[in-house]
């Protein structure tokens, strides 16, 4: 057998397919072949024939996928071939000089800006009782305690260091801290202050993408697995629902629901509340959000949604023009319905970059804690894009107290 030729640019997936069959175990059965993942999670069958995969990239392409060419190699014989290196990872070249110094003076510029935005939190008057902590100190040392990942105990030097900059009045108790998070009131101020923090960059993002994603919580569900036969203990989670710029991957727009909760009901407040501030000309979202509400959600504020459809869609769908021309265009314009619909893998980008530096769990004991700590992440997060574009996008920006 000779080597396939694999110089050619639309080749990787072949080359993928051909590592896959030389370090992994295909199993053939009656209702296909049986290919493991390349990450080693999960397992894909690909019909006798060949025609088809349940990977998404097939379901997407209608293509030949990797797993599709793994069985090729695996049917023609790969004993003569020589086993090819990993393919290569697809890199983007990075400004290091403008990297590094955001990343060097992030920091303070975190606490500046963090200040800055409370400084405009309005403070309700006070007529009775013991004299309060300031509600624009308290989202400070909230929001600088997620941002630090530090216990309430090992956080209070910080707090004191703020103090002295000028940054609160006071420095408050660590349990003072947790029984603000307990706050229902701080929920729609949190949403609001999100919003507030991703208008520096209206300018720049015109290109969007939703998607959703769990946080770990400090509770505990059982159920019964088939699998194994027997109850099984996991932790419960609450899930994070998005709207992020491709560009920047500054968060637009947030949902805070269940575990349970579907995707698809909350695409239309997100990109809603996003259009009241953006000029959205893009929504990308996966098979997940397919809907015709969805569809002519995005198109309601003048944005084309790219948001493939799943394998047992038709163009008719009770006689909808606006599902039976995107449902067209996605099947006679597959390529260039996917250099758009690619701009989705931003959002999980951003999730990534959530969950990586602020942690992918949350240690408040009640739902309320829970949300608002989950908020916080991703305000912070967004103080960051902020003080990022900046140096890289020459944004300038200070929050004034308004």
């Amino acid at each position: 057998m000779s080597t396939p030729d694999l110089s050619t640019a639309g080749d990787t997936r072949r080359l993928r397919g051909l590592h896959i069959a030389l370090n992994s175990t295909i199993k053939q059965t009656r209702s296909g072949y049986v290919v493991p993942s390349q990450t080693g999670k999960g397992k894909y069958v690909i019909a006798l024939d060949l025609s088809q995969c349940t990977c998404d990239d097939y379901e997407t392409r209608q293509q030949p996928c990797k797993h599709i060419y793994a069985i090729q190699h695996h049917l023609e014989g790969t004993d003569e071939v020589e086993a090819p290196s990993a393919p290569p990872r697809v890199t983007y070249s990075q400004r290091w000089p403008e990297y590094n110094a955001a990343q060097v003076t992030e920091k303070g510029s975190f606490l500046r800006l963090l200040h800055g935005l409370c400084q405009g939190i309005y403070e309700p008057p006070q007529t009775m009782g013991r004299p309060r902590l300031s509600f624009a100190d308290m989202v400070f040392a909230c929001a600088f305690k997620v941002y630090s990942g530090l216990s309430g105990r090992r956080f209070g030097s910080d707090l004191e260091d703020a103090l002295e900059r000028g940054y609160i009045a006071k420095v408050p108790h660590f349990n003072s801290i947790y029984n603000y998070l307990e706050k229902d009131g701080l929920t729609p101020l949190l949403h609001e202050l999100i919003t507030v923090t991703a208008l520096p960059l209206k300018a720049v993002e015109t290109n969007f993408a939703v998607d959703s994603s769990g946080f770990g919580n400090s509770r505990f569900v059982r159920w019964f697995n088939v699998k194994y036969g027997r109850e099984i203990d996991n932790r419960d989670w609450i899930k994070l629902h998005l709207m992020c710029g491709v560009t920047t991957n500054v968060v637009t727009s947030v949902e805070i629901s269940g575990r349970h909760d579907h995707d698809a009901p909350f695409f239309k407040p997100l990109v809603s509340r996003t259009a009241q501030n953006f000029r959205v000309l893009e929504v990308s979202a996966d098979k997940a959000y397919s809907s015709r509400a969805n569809l002519h959600a995005a198109m309601a504020h003048g944005a084309t949604p790219f948001i493939p459809f799943k394998s047992n869609a038709t163009g008719e769908a009770g006689g909808d023009n606006l599902w039976r021309i995107m449902y067209h265009y996605y099947s006679l314009h597959r390529d260039e319905f996917l250099q758009h619909y690619h701009r989705r893998s931003n959002v999980e980008s951003t999730f990534s970059v959530i969950k990586g530096k602020f942690g992918d769990a949350v240690k408040g004991k009640t739902e309320t804690a829970q949300i608002n700590e989950v908020l916080l992440k991703v305000l912070c997060h967004n103080i960051c894009v902020v003080h990022q574009s900046m140096h890289e996008l020459k944004v300038e920006q200070t929050f004034c107290a308004e």
